[in-house]
Formats: structure tokens, C-alpha cells, sequence
């Protein structure tokens, strides 16, 4: 069993039974023939290396971040089913009826991993035992790059994609996956792998010269959830969240109170409200500082769980990372920014 699975059975294990549900799922299950049927209508022919057409793979996969290398390793050898889409936070995404029939209709599914669809851990399970294909793109990260919680116990850090370096790790998982499915297209695979992973390993470098930026002193990023610690870990900048690696956990009035006393003593100018999360309590940061005799603003919106909407920039993953490297340097060091000494921060 693949590393992120086995979370989810650990979880499952600890559950009482959930009969209902489980006929629920064996009803949608038995739509399935349907749905794979509308599926297979919209399929385009892929041309195999003795020059026979065959149907494409049919993937399903969470979020924009895991579809994107989806697609890119696949090619038009793949059709990808989307269910999270622009400012959906998938640590609180549950699978609906439509979702559970797309699953159960795809050749492979392919996950984040980590806990991070955690609410989705059911029907992953429920999958497999079924005899589908589920891929945790997780599952190509070292573990010695991962990253856990203060103390090492608990659950790996699901934010992966935060780090090109990181992220590029699950190029190769995908492209093993749809060779699996479709040996004679493996070559093909092979290279789009290599061709993507070079994209992103070109990010690394550009996001450098853009944090480049920032004061020293001011390279502390608050967000409203702790997205961010591949990317701080990656580029030199200390990461606060008001909740937990997860938006499953609640902050209180003593997180507020140990952030804004950070804030103060910092004297960074902004925190930063996220796309997939609700901005409140970023306000309340705004207003504790406030009332301490301070001020700072609320920077732009990062996109931390969930790219921006298609055919947009940010709705790819290099216009993803690239907007939060300038958004997080303007915010923290506005003045350098303006006076335009620093022209990377707008660089593509």
C-alpha cells in the first residue's frame, strides 16, 4: 500500500461503521457503467505505435496542481477530469454524487497525497477496493523533502507544489502511472516528463531573483493557514500561519495574540489573506495589531491550495508561484518595489 493510502487506512480504522453511507456509495457505484459510458462517448481516438487508434486514458484528478502535470505527461493520450476548480480549499472538500461517478469511471485517479484531500479518504479507499487505480503524487517525494510538524509527529506537510524542487519529484510518478496504462505510448511519456520537469526547474531561479527583493529582517510571511513551508524552507523566508498545515484545524484568540505579538516585533508591513481560505482571520491580525498602536495592511491574495481560474496566469502553475513570489516581495518590501530599483519582482 502507497504511503498516502495507508494514512487514509488509519484513519478508516479508527471510524465506526458507516453502513448507510457504504449503500450509498454501492448505489453511485452501480451508475457507474453510465457514467463511464458518457465518458467513453466524448473520447478521442490516440494514435498507438503501429498506427491503431485506441482510447484515451481516461484520469481523474483533484486539484489544478495535479491535473496540470496531468496533462502536461500526457498529452492528448489523456483526458482529465478535474473536481477541484479555482478557490476550492481541498482540505475541506468532500465528494459529491458527480464526483464518486467520475471516479469510479476513471481508468487511474490520480491524488495529491498526504492527507491533503482528507475528507475524500473514503472514497479513495472504496476505489481501490474496487479494483481502481489511485496514484498519490505524494508518493514521489523523498521523504527526507518533506516536511512535519514542530516535534516530528503527525502528518507530513501536504504543500508540496509550494517548492518547484519538491513538486518536479512527482513528474516521474505520472509518467510511471500512464506508462503502466499504456506501454506503447511510454516513450512519448518519457519525454513530456523531461520536457515539464525542465519548466519547472526553471522556476527556481526566477523565484530567487524576485525574493532576492526582500529585506533580511522583513522575510517573515503570515498567512491565514500554514500553506507555505516548502516555500519558505525553499527561499529563505519564516513562515506563520494563523491555522495549521490544515484548514480542518481552528485558530483562537491565543493564536491571534502569539502571531500578533511576532508581527509587532517584526515590523513587517503586511500579512497575506489566501484565495481558498476565508480572510477573517487575517482580519482579525489587522485589528490586533491595531489596537497594539500599529499597522499593517493585507497584501495580495496568495494561491495557496488551489491555482487561480483558467486561462488566466495564475491558473497555471509557474503564473501560480511566480504571483505569490511578486505579491509576498511587494508586501514586504513596498518601498524598494515602488521606487522600481528592483525589476524582478515583475519578471515572468
Amino acid at each position: 500500500m502507497d504511503r498516502s493510502l495507508g494514512y487514509y487506512v488509519v484513519a478508516m480504522a479508527t471510524r465506526p461503521p458507516i453502513r448507510s453511507w457504504l449503500r450509498g456509495i454501492a448505489l453511485l457505484l452501480g451508475l457507474s457503467s453510465m457514467a463511464a459510458s458518457l465518458v467513453s462517448a466524448a473520447d478521442q481516438g490516440v494514435t498507438a505505435a503501429d498506427g491503431s487508434k485506441r482510447q484515451a486514458i481516461r484520469a481523474v484528478c483533484t486539484t489544478a496542481m495535479v491535473a496540470e502535470v496531468v496533462r502536461e505527461v500526457g498529452g492528448e493520450a489523456v483526458e482529465v477530469t478535474q473536481l477541484m476548480g479555482q478557490g476550492v480549499d481541498p482540505h475541506l472538500y468532500k465528494a459529491t454524487a458527480s464526483d464518486v461517478k467520475a471516479v469510479s469511471g476513471a481508468d487511474i485517479v490520480f491524488i495529491s497525497g498526504l492527507m491533503l484531500e482528507g475528507r475524500m479518504g473514503d472514497v479513495f479507499l472504496r476505489t481501490r477496493e474496487h479494483g481502481g487505480t489511485v496514484i498519490a503524487l505524494s508518493d514521489g517525494v523523498p521523504h527526507h523533502l518533506l516536511m512535519h510538524p514542530q516535534g516530528g509527529h503527525g502528518e507530513s506537510d501536504p504543500h508540496i507544489w509550494m517548492d518547484p524542487k519538491v513538486w518536479g519529484c512527482t513528474v516521474d510518478v505520472v509518467r510511471d502511472a500512464l506508462a503502466r496504462s499504456r506501454p506503447d505510448l511510454a516513450s512519448a511519456f518519457a519525454a513530456n516528463a523531461a520536457k515539464y520537469r525542465a519548466e519547472i526547474e526553471s522556476l527556481i531561479s526566477s523565484v530567487q531573483g524576485i525574493v532576492a527583493s526582500i529585506p533580511q529582517q522583513h522575510r517573515l510571511l503570515v498567512t491565514a493557514h500554514d500553506a507555505f513551508g516548502y516555500f519558505g524552507r525553499a527561499y529563505g523566508i519564516k513562515v506563520a500561519g494563523l491555522q495549521g498545515i490544515s484548514t480542518d484545524s481552528e485558530s483562537g484568540l491565543a493564536d491571534v495574540k502569539r502571531l500578533v505579538d511576532r508581527i509587532m516585533k517584526s515590523g513587517i508591513g503586511a500579512v497575506f489573506a489566501e484565495t481558498s481560505v476565508p480572510d477573517k482571520g487575517v482580519m482579525a491580525l489587522v485589528e490586533g495589531v491595531a489596537a497594539r498602536g500599529g499597522h499593517i495592511v493585507v497584501g495580495e491574495a496568495l494561491f495557496s491550495d488551489a491555482m487561480g481560474a483558467p486561462g488566466t496566469p495564475e491558473g497555471t502553475y509557474r503564473g501560480m508561484i511566480l504571483h505569490n513570489a511578486r505579491a509576498i516581495a511587494r508586501g514586504l518590501s513596498p518601498s524598494e518595489v515602488t521606487s522600481g530599483s528592483n525589476p524582478a519582482v515583475g519578471a515572468q
